[in-house]
């Protein structure tokens, strides 16, 4: 073990310097952060000034909920909250393992479904979904409990006897969207109009014969075959051509990629003040509850796994990115909660700054654990710990804090690394055996964006 010869008095000293800088780095990314805020509400104020002669629709009312919104949404913690939420279970040939965490947010609003066999002769399915809340966590719970019973109880869904076709299905599966989304609607109204909150959400329904990918705003769903993304779902944007259509045709504008200028999606359940427009269906407002729904026949050869996140993932990763991590992960390590868990920490050091939720479900013929591939994780491991003691080692006087050791870590050609993940994969490593040759180090230099980390 490495050893330190100064004083606890000097280290000490550091260590409150360290604490300074860092609260003072962080004062300035809040301030900036409110800068940017505020000059996109000037501009939206500006660009509704002049399209004054336009209609519209409840103006006042969703206004001052976009207000809140932007300032329940741009709140983050001093420090992340890195407790995670954790599930597994296995039937129906399938194996499953989940992981949420709350992160910088000053609230967790994800949630999530996993049902191995359902009920009423469908013992032979399951049901999979991760529903990512904003503004409130209300929708998101009220659909992880209930969604699946109002999309498989519909009429379209059961059809004629015996069981559903796949057009009953896909059917079945947007009544039950605009079923629930009604029924919270009226419970809301119930409440005068208390929830404002709402909630993408992305799913998979998996029959013997096919698999039913479920969209509904920009969470989002892949499969891998024969290691290789297949498919995967496409986010609903205020800015995609089709969306901003809608949004248009029903009052509203697209300013800032954002939804009248404050909500980033364009398809989710809840969001009521965004569905009050006279004369326009569920499916016509400004937000629509209507799920896109695609089938998938199953290939048991060549299926390996499907990933279902929120965008709190999707922000730092790619669908490439993601699937090669995953895929070397469990070629490691058969623990899918494992697996899970580090996609979660290596998105949050990649720059994550939202709730995360990921959920992997593998199929029979999904990656195996390699005792080559193990080996090597081994090695990349031995490495960076010998790497990290010759960086502070080299430093002399004065111990190096994390953000240096990362940055000159980065800078370096290190062989083997996790692909998709590469070195934030591999923070966790690194900080430990940091810790250990630094035994007087102060908690609150952990705590450092990863804005500054690279």
């Amino acid at each position: 073990m490495y050893f330190f010869s100064r004083k606890w008095v000097a280290e000490t000293v550091i260590s409150t310097r360290l604490r300074k800088s860092e609260k003072r780095k962080m004062k300035k990314r809040r301030a900036k952060e409110t800068r940017r805020e505020q000059k996109k509400e000037r501009i939206r104020r500006r660009k509704e000034r002049r399209g004054g002669h336009k209609k519209r629709i409840s103006v006042r009312k969703i206004r001052a909920t976009d207000l809140e919104n932007q300032d329940i949404m741009g709140a983050f913690l001093d420090k992340p909250k890195m407790e995670k939420h954790n599930a597994q279970g296995q039937g129906n040939g399938l194996r499953y393992g989940l992981s949420s965490m709350q992160g910088w947010r000053v609230e967790m609003e994800d949630a999530h479904t996993a049902v191995i066999g359902l009920p009423s002769g469908l013992e032979t399915w399951s049901f999979f979904a991760v529903y990512d809340g904003h503004a409130g966590s209300q929708v998101a719970k009220y659909c992880c409990e209930h969604l699946l019973d109002h999309i498989t109880n519909n009429q379209d869904f059961k059809g004629s006897a015996g069981a559903p076709s796949v057009e009953n299905v896909k059917n079945g599966i947007r009544t039950g969207f605009l079923e629930i989304d009604e029924h919270m609607r009226v419970m809301s109204e119930k409440k005068h109009g208390a929830d404002r909150s709402g909630s993408t959400a992305v799913g998979v329904l998996i029959s013997p014969q096919h698999t039913y990918f479920i969209n509904c705003g920009d969470s989002r769903g892949l499969l891998c075959r024969n290691r290789k993304v297949y498919f995967f779902t496409q986010d609903h944007k205020p800015s995609n051509p089709m969306e901003k259509e809608r949004i248009q045709n029903a009052g509203g504008s697209v300013m800032i990629q954002r939804v009248n200028g404050s909500l980033a999606v364009s398809r989710a359940l809840g969001d009521f003040d965004y569905k009050c427009v006279h004369g326009k269906g569920p499916t016509e407002q400004l937000v629509s509850p209507e799920p896109e729904v695609h089938d998938i026949e199953r290939s048991e050869e060549d299926d390996q796994f499907i990933i279902l996140a929120c965008d709190g993932i999707w922000d730092v990763m790619g669908n490439e990115e993601l699937c090669d991590f995953v895929r070397s992960r469990l070629e490691v390590t058969d623990d899918l909660e494992k697996v899970c868990n580090e996609v979660v920490d290596t998105c949050l050091y990649k720059g994550s700054r939202d709730n995360m939720s990921v959920i992997l479900i593998c199929f029979p013929n999904a990656p195996k654990v390699s005792p080559e591939a193990v080996k090597k994780e081994e090695e990349l491991d031995k490495y960076l710990e010998s790497r990290v003691e010759e960086i502070i080692k080299k430093q002399g006087e004065g111990v190096p804090d994390l953000v240096h050791v990362m940055r000159t870590l980065a800078s370096e050609n290190i062989p083997s690394l996790p692909p998709g993940g590469e070195l934030a994969s591999k923070r966790n490593v690194i900080e430990a055996v940091y810790n250990r040759l630094n035994p007087y180090k102060n908690d609150d230099t952990d705590s450092t964006s990863t804005d500054d980390m690279w």
